[in-house]
Parts: C-alpha cells; sequence; structure tokens
C-alpha cells in the first residue's frame, strides 16, 4: 500500500473513533450459543472483548472441534479503542523442523492424500494455545484461568451433541478408529454419539487446566507438551519437543484499503484474504454496483465473479508465509495495478482462467470458525480460528484431548498440485521447516465515520469471497442478518467455473451468465458459517447475526 492512502486511512480511523458514540451493549456473534454465552459471561465479569475472544475460542474448542481447537490456530484481527491500535495477531500452525518439500509425495513423485490429510504426520505446530495467552497478557484486563473458566467447565460437565457435530464424526469415523484416543474423545461406547447426547471432555479438560495455571507453558512445554510429541512419535508424525517449545505468536500489520468512503481493516499475509479482498473491492470500485442489482444484476455477478478471477490468480503465484518469501504487497492492493486487471474485463464476454498468465491447468480433483466481537468501549475482534479440514487429521494425542489439525495440506505440496479445497499454489507457499501455510482466513472490519462492520467466515477456499459478498450486501444497506443469509456464489480462478449455492441465483439470470460464457456449477449444499456485527457510531445501536444455514430461531445449533 502506498504511504499516502495508508495515512488517509488510519487518519480516518483515529478521527472518527474520537467522536464515536459507544455501543450501549456488547455484540458477539459465534458459530455456538455457548460459545458466544462465555463471551457475554466474561464481559459481564469485567472482561473487554480481547478477554471474551479467549473465551469464545476456549469454548469453541470444546464444543465445535469440527471446526477449530487447541491442536489448530488462527489469526485474531484486533481494533482496540483507547489508542486506536490496530493489529492482527497471527497464531497460524507452522511446518515443524524436520517437515521437507517433498514429505507427501511417493516414489514416483505423486501426492499421497492420506498423508497429507490424516494423522500426526499431517499436523503443523499448533498455535491457538499461544494466541489465546498473548490476547489475555497483551490486551485483556482479567486473568487468563478466569476467560478459560467457562471453557473447562464445559468440558468437564458435557454438552448436548447437535446435528453437525455428529455428521462430522460420521463423515471422519474410519480414520477415527485408526486410533484409540480419538475413539475415547468422539465415540460413545465405541459407537458415533446420537444428536441430543451429553459428550463429556475430560481430558481435553485436564490439558485446558494446565494451560490456565502454567499459561504458555502448560501447553508448549512440561506434561502436556510431552504427551503431545510422544504420541505424535508412536503414530508416525514428526513433532518434537523443541517444535512446540520454539512456537510463537506473531503481530503483523493489517492491510488496508478504501471502498466507498470507508476504511476496510483486513488481514495480511500469511492470509491471503486481505491482498485477495483488496484486490476484489479496488477493481469493482470504477461501477455502482448497488445501482447494478437494480438495473442489471447478471452483470454485476459477472464483474463481481471476474474480480475474484484474478485476485485468486495473484494468490496462486504471489503469496505465502512473508517471512519465507517476498510478497509485492503494496503493488497487489494499490489502485493502479486494479486499474490494470479491469482493463482486461469485458461487460459481456467471461475470460477463461487459462488466457491469465500463471499456473497452468490442473486437472479438477470447511471447516474453521468465525466469531465476531464488539464490546461497550467499542475494541473489535474479527477472529477466524481452524484445524483445515472437518475434524482435522482425526488424530488425538494420549491423554490430552488435543485433536491434530491437518494444516499441512495449506501448504503447496507439489507445485500446481490441488489442496482439499481445489486451490493451487506454487513455490511461494512450499513447504519448509518453520513456515506457516498460506491461509485463506479473512477477518475484517469496515469503519466508516457512522457505522462499524466486523465480519468473516470460515469455509476453506471460499472464505474470501463470502467476506466479499458481506461487504457489498453491507454497502448495499442492509444489515448483518442479510450478510449472512444472502446466497452465495464463488470462482477461484481454477477450476474455472462460478459455484453456486442452492438456489443462488434464478434460472434467468444464470442463462444470462452461461452466455457470457461462464461454466456453472450448482452444488447441491450451502456452505460457509457467517458470523458478524455491527455498531452504529452515531447512536451507539448494535447488532450481532449468526448464519441461519446452521442455526435455529433460537440461537441453538444445527
Amino acid at each position: 500500500m502506498n504511504k499516502r492512502l495508508l495515512l488517509a486511512c488510519l487518519c480516518l480511523v483515529l478521527s472518527t473513533a474520537s467522536l464515536a458514540v459507544k455501543p450501549k451493549q456488547a455484540a458477539i456473534a459465534s458459530a455456538h450459543y455457548l460459545a458466544t454465552d462465555a463471551g457475554h459471561e466474561i464481559l459481564a465479569k469485567g472482561g473487554n472483548a480481547f478477554d471474551a475472544a479467549v473465551a469464545v475460542s476456549a469454548v469453541l474448542s470444546v464444543v465445535e472441534p469440527q471446526s477449530s481447537g487447541l491442536g489448530g490456530g488462527g489469526f485474531y484481527l484486533l481494533h482496540r479503542a483507547n489508542d486506536g491500535k490496530q493489529v492482527m495477531v497471527d497464531a497460524r500452525e507452522e511446518a515443524p523442523a524436520k517437515a521437507h518439500r517433498d514429505m507427501y509425495l511417493d516414489k514416483n513423485g505423486e501426492v499421497v492424500r492420506d498423508w497429507l490429510l490424516n494423522g500426526p504426520k499431517a499436523a503443523g505446530i499448533p498455535g491457538l494455545p499461544a494466541g489465546m495467552v498473548h490476547l489475555s497478557k497483551q490486551y485483556g484486563k482479567l486473568p487468563l484461568a478466569q476467560s478459560l473458566a467457562p471453557a473447562i467447565r464445559i468440558a468437564e460437565q458435557g454438552f448436548p451433541a447437535y446435528p453437525r457435530y455428529v455428521e462430522a464424526i460420521q463423515r471422519k469415523i474410519d480414520v477415527i478408529r485408526r486410533y484409540p484416543a480419538s475413539q475415547k474423545a468422539f465415540l460413545i461406547n465405541g459407537r458415533v454419539p446420537e444428536v441430543g447426547e451429553i459428550i463429556q471432555r475430560p481430558d481435553l479438560a485436564k490439558t485446558l487446566r494446565a494451560l490456565a495455571k502454567k499459561g504458555r507453558d502448560g501447553f508448549y512445554s512440561g506434561t502436556v507438551a510431552r504427551k503431545l510429541v510422544k504420541a505424535s512419535q508412536k503414530a508416525g508424525g514428526i513433532w518434537t519437543r523443541a517444535d512446540l517449545k520454539n512456537y510463537r505468536v506473531k503481530e503483523r500489520p493489517p492491510i488496508y484499503t478504501t471502498y466507498r468512503g470507508k476504511t476496510l481493516v483486513t488481514a495480511p499475509p500469511p492470509s491471503s484474504g486481505g491482498i485477495a479482498l483488496a484486490t476484489m473491492l479496488n477493481i469493482l470500485s470504477a461501477w455502482d454496483l448497488t445501482e447494478m442489482a437494480k438495473t442489471d444484476p447478471a452483470k454485476r455477478v459477472h464483474l463481481t465473479v471476474e474480480a475474484m478471477r484474478r485476485a485468486y490468480r495473484d494468490r496462486s503465484v504471489y503469496l505465502g508465509d512473508p517471512d519465507f518469501v517476498d510478497i509485492p504487497v503494496k503493488r497487489l492492493v494499490h489502485p493502479y495495478y486494479a486499474d490494470g486487471l479491469r482493463a482486461s474485463i469485458h461487460d459481456d464476454k467471461a475470460m477463461p482462467s487459462d488466457l491469465l498468465p500463471g499456473l497452468k491447468q490442473v486437472p479438477q480433483g470447511n471447516h474453521t470458525t468465525h466469531f465476531s466481537i464488539i464490546d461497550t468501549e467499542g475494541n473489535l475482534v474479527s477472529a477466524t480460528l481452524t484445524v483445515n479440514t472437518s475434524l482435522a487429521s482425526g488424530f488425538v494425542a494420549k491423554g490430552t484431548g488435543v485433536l491434530f489439525n491437518n494444516e499441512m495440506d495449506d501448504f503447496s505440496a507439489k507445485p500446481g498440485e490441488p489442496n482439499a479445497y481445489g486451490l493451487i499454489g506454487g513455490e511461494a507457499n512450499a513447504i519448509q521447516p518453520g513456515k506457516r501455510p498460506l491461509s485463506s482466513m479473512t477477518p475484517t472490519f469496515v469503519m466508516g465515520e457512522d457505522e462499524v462492520a466486523v465480519i468473516g467466515t470460515p469455509g476453506g477456499s471460499r472464505i474470501i469471497t463470502m467476506v466479499l459478498l458481506g461487504i457489498l450486501d453491507f454497502f448495499d444497506g442492509h444489515d448483518p442478518a442479510s450478510w449472512v443469509s444472502l446466497p452465495r456464489y464463488h470462482h477461484q480462478y481454477l477450476p474455472d467455473a462460478i459455484y453456486l449455492e442452492p438456489n443462488a441465483l434464478n434460472p434467468g439470470l444464470v442463462k444470462q451468465l452461461e452466455q457470457r460464457g461462464h461454466r456453472i456449477v450448482r452444488m447441491s449444499h450451502p456452505w460457509g458459517f457467517m458470523n458478524a456485527a455491527w455498531w452504529s457510531r452515531q447512536n451507539g445501536q448494535t447488532k450481532a447475526a449468526s448464519d441461519p444455514r446452521w442455526t435455529t430461531g433460537k440461537g441453538e445449533v444445527r
């Protein structure tokens, strides 16, 4: 980003903060009502949004293991009200010291998907425990133990199994049955739990207690660390105690951009989300999309898809861990760069992805969680956490309750080879020891003089486009309930197709897109689990909303 634009963004954020009416009540939206309740419980005890973020994260690690957990990682985008500080806390997993570029290739040089997705060898060194400790120590007001107390209580007393939880276990059952500790964690007397049965996680409660008592050392050294490493190595993994001891959270400056008079604060690398979001919005800034939605909705979708196509092409070529590769961030988020990309877009014709310079076409070959918090001081948290695919590697370390992630799949195991979400990558995202894999997680703030939006979602490769559509809906004048529920479509450069949720676009609109040359793929299932919050700086009103695809009207999780 050029210095003039960055200065303008920061000045807008700081000047409007001093004039804002503080939120009259806190707003929290998460993927599970118990996590949301825990966040409000911590706020009621005198904590701030950052303490609440610790509580929400910890409870989600108990009740939503298919999406996040102590064995995973994530990104926390923060805004601190008293001084305007904005930062992304990078608690992303990283490759173990013994990892190497070709570790998932067989003797013929082909990727072995089972090695990459299942078992302890698929796991990077987790960052979530360190991230929660960092949030509590550097930004919170309460002791870490107090913020972790709701999660410990729920892990010990139990929570009712819900359909999404049960379905995740059913899908992963063959892998779960490989490992005794996984069976203990997720099965009841050797069978898949039924909806409504109470799920208790005593081993995970013990690990949370160790974290609460000893902080970082409660997970990354001592008894828990020894158990994690022993279990990993016994089952074919490559973790060492030095890997755990050496893991560090990193603070990174956010990506800033502007759109229609408001400042967007979003995730920097090793997330690809912020740069891609800035690229797409810069391209789309040339058109009045709100008016176009009324007069020519097919053209709006077409132009939006073409912006997606170009942003995902850049993702595949340029992006990776900024500590290992040079990323041309300033160029990629600059409006002039978007001008050049926009020049190749035709109003009435799709551009085939193979005509864009980049990686060659490859054969075709979502589970994360997000929460948004606004507290009554105006502190903001947009957090996206993950273990990668549903129930991750399926491997639980004996005596810890910790489910290992399978984030090594987010690296490029082989240049041009698609990962579990169909995303391709090149040398910038190749496996290296200590490196953090590229992510699509896109926690974001939209900040204006009159209002603030906090938004993000899980959804693998589709995260960035979901956040884009939610933000465009915000600029269309709608509230969080609309952002999280509107129908979704997606394009990611390769495979070269527009993916549609069921009934996302009407048949007439689909026909117009096909006439422009777009290939349409209708999916049989919805995707994402967006959780968003909003604050009016004019009257202090707040709103929060969770994706209705997976929640009931009573806030229960389906």
